[in-house]
């Protein structure tokens, strides 16, 4: 099985009708060996300043700039549901390939 990650829904379904899968499910379409899902937008972004420590809380231009050791993440609130679902497609123990069907940004 193959997963086909698209930036949006409208183009995983244009996707999903070309190469078959047909089957809807809640957050991606499967069929004829694909799965195809979606991003909405940017699922996961920069951890807020905050995150990395008391000091950032309140900024002031003497504090900056932020530079961690190491950057963290966060999964926006708003698009958690189609993160989740798309956790779970790339953990399917029978999809063997991902594809990056999104735009290059």
């Amino acid at each position: 099985m193959q997963l086909v990650i698209a930036e949006k829904p409208s183009v995983a379904r244009s996707i999903a009708e070309v190469i078959g899968a047909t089957e809807i499910s809640d957050g991606y379409m499967e069929g004829n060996g694909y799965v195809v899902s979606w991003c909405v937008g940017h699922l996961v972004e920069l951890a807020q300043p905050e995150r990395y420590g008391e000091q950032w809380k309140k900024w002031t231009y003497e504090s900056l700039p932020v530079k961690p050791e190491t950057w963290q993440y966060e999964v926006k609130p708003d698009t958690k549901a189609q993160y989740d679902v798309l956790y779970q497609l790339m953990h399917r123990e029978d999809v063997s390939a991902t594809i990056c069907a999104t735009d290059v940004g």
